[in-house]
């Protein structure tokens, strides 16, 4: 059965001092900077997503934990289980991912963070959708919440839908 503690030992063995020292200055980790106060283990993204595939059967309450962390690479593995998840889900757990996704955008802090998941979870929820969330992310005072609003309708691009993204 995969555990929290079981997908952390494992991005730690992963773990590369070298990556980490270039990644936390590539994330802007200093006083600050945009990333302050990020530490980074120096997994790359494709192990990062290995491991969160292998626990994609965490629960939510494992996945807030873990989007809680200090540690940049866990909050990525909680994002792609989500993302995963959402994508072999049917619409009620959709649902529920959308809903803990925008609950959660304080630990969503980070660009590659938000690109690697708004327009896979909140653009992909509302494609068939109103779509007032977007505008109300848009006039956040929180960066990652603006980026969210406009990462977001990457999804709606995709399908010929342009009027968000531009307005």
């Amino acid at each position: 059965m995969p555990t929290l503690a079981g997908l952390k030992k494992e991005l730690k063995s992963k773990a590369d001092s070298k990556k980490a020292e270039n990644l936390q200055r590539f994330f802007k980790t200093g006083k600050g900077e945009y990333g302050e106060g990020d530490i980074f283990l120096g997994v790359i993204v494709p192990e990062v997503r290995e491991v969160a595939r292998k626990y994609s059967k965490l629960g939510f309450e494992d996945i807030k934990k873990l989007l809680q962390s200090k540690i940049h690479e866990e909050r990525l593995a909680a994002l792609l289980i989500l993302v995963n998840n959402f994508q072999k889900s049917g619409e009620k757990e959709k649902r529920k991912i959308y809903k803990f996704y925008l609950k959660n955008t304080k630990y969503i802090n980070n660009w590659d963070l938000v690109d690697l998941s708004a327009d896979k979870i909140v653009g992909a929820y509302l494609i068939d959708k109103p779509r007032d969330i977007l505008y109300k992310l848009a006039k956040s005072k929180n960066l990652w919440e603006r980026r969210i609003a406009v990462l977001a309708t990457f999804q709606f691009i995709k399908n010929h839908q342009f009027k968000e993204t531009l307005k």
